[in-house]
C-alpha cells in the first residue's frame, strides 16, 4: 500500500549529482549570456533598446534592492493560495454532485445506493490510477517524507513537476469522493514541491538560489505554508510544520514561515470573500461561545478526562493504522494478488466505507450524509441536542436535522459515529491515493469531545451554579478540545491548540484545550510513536526516530556498547590491489584512512568515487599507451646508441689522425635521422614534444624554449613535433593480464585524490543522548569512534537506530550491559594511557598525511 525506497540511495546520490551538476553548466552558461546580452542593451540604437534597458534596471533593482527572500515568499504564497482555493471549490464542486445525484432519485432506493457507492468508487480509483501511472511518489501525506528531506535525505523525484500535478489531481479527487481523508499533510508536500519549482525557476536570474542550504531553509518555510494555506491558520500552521518536520529548527527561518504563511492565509480567505462564500475575512469554523463565562472550575476534570482519553486513542489509532499495513504485507498471497490487481484494494475499500455510510441504511445512525465541513460545523455549535437523553427534545436546525433519528438518542449516534470513523479513517487512509490524516482525526476528536458536552449537560441541566448565577453547559467547547487534544495525540504536537483557535476564531477556551492537549501529549508519546514517525517505518525511511523519555537506561549506553568493530579501513601505503579488492568486497560511500593495519591511527576519510577513480586511473587505457609509448622509445634510444657505436668505430678504422668532435643538444628521445638530412628547425622549435618519465613523472623540458613557445606560437602543444609518432595498442590479453598485474602491485599515490582531513569522530565513551543529538543536529550519516587517536569502530544510522528502538541484533552489533565501559575504565590504568600519547606525539614528526598539491608546493619544488 504505502511505496518503499528499494533503490540504493548511494547509487542514486551520485546519479542526483551528476544530473544537478549538469543543470547549474547550462544555468550558468544561461545566466552569463544574460549578463552579456544585458550588457551589450546598452550599445543597441534600436527603438526599443531604452525600453529593455529600463525593464533589466527594473528588474536588478527588485532582486537587489527589495531581496530575493521577499520575492520567492510573496511568490510562495500566492501561488499556494490560488492552489488551495481553486482545489477547495473543484472538492466542494464534487460533494455537491454527489448530494445532487443521490437527491434526484429519492424515489428509488436501489439506485441511490448504486448513485452514493459508485461515485466515490470511480472517483477513488481514478485517482489511484493517475497517481500510480504519473507519480507514484504523490500516494500517501508527505510529512514523512518531507522530515527525511530535511534531515538531507535524497528521495527519488519527489520534488518534481509531474509529482505536483499526480498529487494535486489526485488528492482533489480522493478528497471529492466523501472518504474520510484529508488534506494537510498532502499540502505540506504540496507546498515544498511549489517552493522546489519556485527555487529552481528563481535560480535562472542567478543568486542564492543555486545554494542548497538555502533550498532546505525554503522548504521549512513550504511546509508552513501548506498548513496556513490549508486551514487559514498561519500562526498554528508554523508551529504545526516546526513540530512535525524538525529535531532541531533554525531561528533564522522564522520569520519566512510566518510571512509566507500570512500572506498565503490573507489570500485564501480574500478568494472566498471574491467567490461571494464569505461576507469578510473570518475564522474557518466561526463559533459564538460565550465570552463572559465560557466554562467553570468544576468543568476541568472533564476536560482533563477528554485529554487522558484522547491519548489513549491517538496511541490506538496509530497502532491500528500500522497494523493494517502490516497484515496486508505478511499475507503474500493478498498481497501479490493486490500488486496485480493494483486498483482493486482502494475500489473494495471505498465501496466498503460507502456503503456503511449510506444514508438511508446504516448511516442514519452516523450522519453519513454530512460532509466533513458541515459534519465539524454542526459539532462545533454551541447550543445543546438534547435535554436528559430524551429524542423528542432535540432542537435541530439546517444541517444539524442529519444527527436526529427517532429510533437512537444523540449519545448512541455519537458513539456510533465515533467507533465507525475511527476504523475507517484508519483503513481508509491506506488507501494508496495522496491523503492525510489530520482532519478525519480532528472530526473524530470533535465527537468524542461533543459526547463528553452532552454527557456533561444532561447530568447538569441547569447549568452550573456559581456566584448566585447558572450558566449552561457549552457541548461545542468540549467539542474544540476534544478534537485539539485527538490530534495532538495522532501527530505528537502541541500547537494543534492554537490551529483550533484560527480555525474557530476564538481564544475562550485556551486554558482547557491547553490541558488536554498536554496530558493527551503525555500519553500518547508513552505508547505509541507519532502517525509520521509510524509511516516512516512503515516505509522503512532512512530517518533517525526520537529518544523516547520514560527509558532512562538508554541514557546509560555509551558508543562502544553499539558501535561496529569489524572496521573496512585503507592504509597509506597500501598497493592498488589492496584498493580494488576493498571496493570489491565493501559498498560503504565512505571509508576510513588510517596510518597503518597496526597502529590504526585515523588520518581522514575517503570516498568510495575517489578510490574507485585510483583504480580505473592506473589500469587505463590512457596509461597503457603511455607504457607502450615509453618502451617503444626506449627501444628506439638503445638503436640509436647502437647505431652510433658502430658509426664511431668505422670512423675510428678509417681515420686515426686528429679528430674534431661537434656536439649539438638533442632529446634523449629524438629519433636518429637516416639518408638524407633534413633542413634544421629554428631553436625555438627544437623542443621534444613528449618527455614523460612514467617512473618519475616528471619532465625534462627546456624551460626557456616553453616561455618563447608560448610567447610567440598560438598553440604550441597542438603543433605536431618531428619526434612525435602513434603507438598502436598491439597489446595481447595475456600481456594486458600481465601489464595490470604489475600495475596493481604498484603503492597507491594519494597526491591527486581528496581525503576529508577531519571525519567526524566520537569517543567511546559519548553516551547515546549525545550521539543522537549531534546526528540529529549535524544531520550525519555516520561517525568513527576513536581512542586517543586510534580507529576502534564505527557507528552510523543503522546501529543507532537499532540502539534506539531496542531491537539490537548480532549482526556486527552487540549491545553490552549499561555501564560496561565504566567497569572497564576503572579497571585500566592512566599510565597506560601517557604512555600511548606519548607514542602518538613522538610518531606525529615523521608522519606525513596525503594531500592536494598546490600551485605553491609546485613552484617551491622547481626552485
Amino acid at each position: 500500500m504505502y511505496g518503499r525506497y528499494t533503490q540504493d540511495l548511494g547509487v542514486f546520490a551520485k546519479e542526483e549529482a551528476a544530473r544537478l551538476r549538469q543543470e547549474k553548466d547550462h544555468v550558468r552558461v544561461f545566466s552569463r549570456e544574460q549578463v552579456r546580452r544585458a550588457e551589450l542593451i546598452e550599445y543597441d540604437r534600436s527603438c526599443c533598446a531604452r525600453c529593455r534597458i529600463c525593464s533589466v534596471r527594473c528588474q536588478t533593482f527588485l532582486i537587489s534592492k527589495v531581496g530575493e527572500d521577499w520575492i520567492f515568499l510573496i511568490l510562495l504564497g500566492l501561488l499556494m493560495a490560488l492552489v488551495s482555493w481553486a482545489m477547495d471549490f473543484a472538492i466542494a464542486m464534487c460533494l455537491q454532485a454527489q448530494k445532487w445525484m443521490y437527491g434526484g432519485l429519492e424515489h428509488n432506493v436501489f439506485l441511490q445506493y448504486l448513485a452514493w457507492v459508485t461515485y466515490p468508487v470511480v472517483l477513488i480509483t481514478f485517482s489511484a490510477g493517475f497517481v500510480q501511472i504519473i507519480a507514484p511518489q504523490a500516494v500517501g501525506s508527505g510529512i514523512p517524507e518531507m522530515k527525511t528531506i530535511l534531515r538531507g535525505v535524497v528521495l527519488k523525484e519527489y520534488l518534481t513537476l509531474k509529482t505536483f500535478v499526480a498529487k494535486v489531481i489526485g488528492l482533489t479527487c480522493a478528497l471529492g469522493s466523501g472518504m474520510p481523508l484529508g488534506k494537510e499533510g498532502p499540502f505540506v508536500h504540496i507546498a515544498s514541491m511549489c517552493a522546489a519549482l519556485l527555487s529552481k525557476f528563481m535560480s535562472l536570474f542567478g543568486g542564492i538560489y543555486e545554494n542548497e542550504s538555502r533550498n532546505i531553509e525554503m522548504l521549512a518555510a513550504a511546509c508552513a505554508v501548506g498548513v496556513g494555506c490549508c486551514f487559514a491558520a498561519p500562526i498554528g500552521g508554523v508551529l504545526f510544520s516546526i513540530e512535525v518536520t524538525s529535531t532541531f529548527f533554525a531561528v533564522r527561518n522564522y520569520w519566512r514561515g510566518f510571512f509566507a504563511a500570512t500572506f498565503s492565509a490573507f489570500i485564501f480567505r480574500v478568494l472566498a470573500v471574491w467567490n461571494k462564500d464569505e461576507e469578510t475575512i473570518t475564522a474557518l469554523f466561526k463559533t459564538r461561545f460565550r465570552l463572559d463565562f465560557p466554562f467553570d472550575l468544576q468543568e476541568l476534570p472533564a476536560f482533563a478526562v477528554i485529554g487522558i482519553a484522547s491519548g489513549f486513542g491517538g496511541a490506538l489509532f496509530v497502532y491500528f493504522h500500522r497494523k493494517i499495513v502490516a497484515i496486508m504485507r505478511k499475507q503474500k498471497t493478498i498481497n501479490k494478488f493486490l500488486m496485480k490487481k493494483r486498483l482493486l484494494y482502494p475500489a473494495l475499500v471505498t465501496l466498503l466505507i460507502a456503503t456503511l455510510s449510506f444514508p438511508p441504511g446504516f448511516g442514519q445512525f452516523m450522519a453519513g450524509e454530512l460532509t466533513q465541513k458541515e459534519t465539524l460545523v454542526t459539532l462545533f455549535d454551541n447550543r445543546t441536542w438534547a435535554k436528559q437523553g430524551i429524542a423528542e427534545e432535540f432542537d435541530y436546525i439546517g444541517i444539524s436535522e442529519a444527527w436526529k433519528n427517532p429510533r437512537a438518542n444523540v449519545f448512541v449516534t455519537l458513539v456510533i459515529f465515533i467507533l465507525m470513523k475511527f476504523w475507517m479513517s484508519a483503513l481508509a487512509t491506506t488507501i494508496p491515493v495522496p491523503c492525510g490524516a489530520f482532519m478525519p482525526v480532528f472530526v473524530i476528536g470533535a465527537a468524542f469531545g461533543r459526547l463528553v458536552g452532552e454527557s456533561m449537560a444532561a447530568w447538569f441541566p441547569d447549568g452550573i451554579h456559581a456566584d448566585g448565577s447558572i450558566y449552561r453547559i457549552v457541548p461545542g467547547g468540549y467539542a474544540v478540545v476534544g478534537a485539539a487534544a485527538l490530534s495532538g495525540a495522532v501527530t505528537h504536537t502541541i500547537s494543534t491548540s492554537v490551529i483550533v483557535f484560527e480555525l474557530t476564531g476564538q481564544i475562550s477556551h485556551i486554558l482547557p484545550v491547553m490541558i488536554a492537549v498536554i496530558l493527551a501529549n503525555a500519553v500518547s508519546q508513552s505508547l505509541q510513536p507519532s502517525v509520521y514517525d509510524s509511516i516512516i517505518r512503515i516505509k522503512k525511511l532512512p530517518y533517525l526516530p526520537e529518544l523516547g523519555w520514560g527509558h532512562l537506561e538508554k541514557y546509560n549506553i555509551r558508543v562502544e556498547d553499539i558501535m561496529v568493530r569489524d572496521i573496512r579501513f585503507v592504509i597509506v601505503n597500501c598497493k592498488y590491489r589492496d584498493l580494488q579488492d576493498l571496493l570489491h568486497c565493501t559498498k560503504l560511500k565512505h571509508l576510513p584512512l588510517v596510518e597503518s593495519a597496526d597502529s590504526m591511527i585515523l588520518l581522514g576519510s575517503i570516498e568510495r568515487t575517489q578510490l574507485q577513480a585510483l583504480v580505473d586511473n592506473q589500469l587505463s587505457r590512457q596509461r597503457r599507451m603511455d607504457y607502450l609509448k615509453h618502451k617503444a622509445q626506449v627501444e628506439k634510444k638503445v638503436d640509436a646508441d647502437s647505431h652510433r657505436i658502430i658509426d664511431e668505430g668505422n670512423n675510428d678504422a678509417h681515420d686515426s689522425g686528429v679528430r674534431f668532435e661537434i656536439g649539438t643538444e638533442q632529446s634523449t628521445f629524438s629519433p636518429t635521422r637516416s639518408g638524407s638530412q633534413k633542413p634544421l628547425k629554428p631553436a625555438l622549435k627544437r623542443v621534444p614534444s613528449s618527455s614523460y618519465d612514467l617512473q618519475s613523472g616528471t619532465g625534462s623540458l627546456d624551460q626557456t624554449g616553453i616561455a618563447l613557445k608560448s610567447l610567440f606560437c598560438v598553440n604550441p602543444m597542438d603543433e605536431p613535433g618531428e619526434d612525435q609518432y602513434e603507438i598502436e595498442d598491439d597489446m595481447t590479453a595475456s600481456e594486458i593480464v600481465e601489464w595490470e598485474e604489475k600495475e596493481l602491485d604498484e603503492e597507491v599515490d594519494f597526491n591527486n585524490c581528496k581525503i576529508d582531513p577531519a571525519p567526524f569522530q566520537l569517543v567511546e565513551w559519548t553516551s547515546l543522548h549525545k550521539t543522537h543529538t549531534m546526528f540529529s543536529l549535524l544531520g550525519l550519516n555516520h561517525a568513527y569512534v576513536t581512542s586517543i587517536g586510534k580507529l576502534i569502530g564505527v557507528v552510523a544510522l543503522k546501529e543507532l537506530r537499532k540502539a534506539i528502538e531496542g531491537s539490537v541484533t548480532s549482526k556486527g552489533v552487540k549491545m553490552r550491559p549499561p555501564l560496561a565501559s565504566f567497569r572497564e575504565s576503572a579497571n585500566s590504568s592512566s599510565e597506560s594511557d601517557t604512555t600511548e600519547i606519548h607514542k602518538l606525539w613522538d610518531r606525529r614528526e615523521s608522519l606525513t598525511i596525503p594531500r592536494e598539491s598546490s600551485p605553491s608546493d609546485t613552484d617551491d619544488k622547481s626552485h
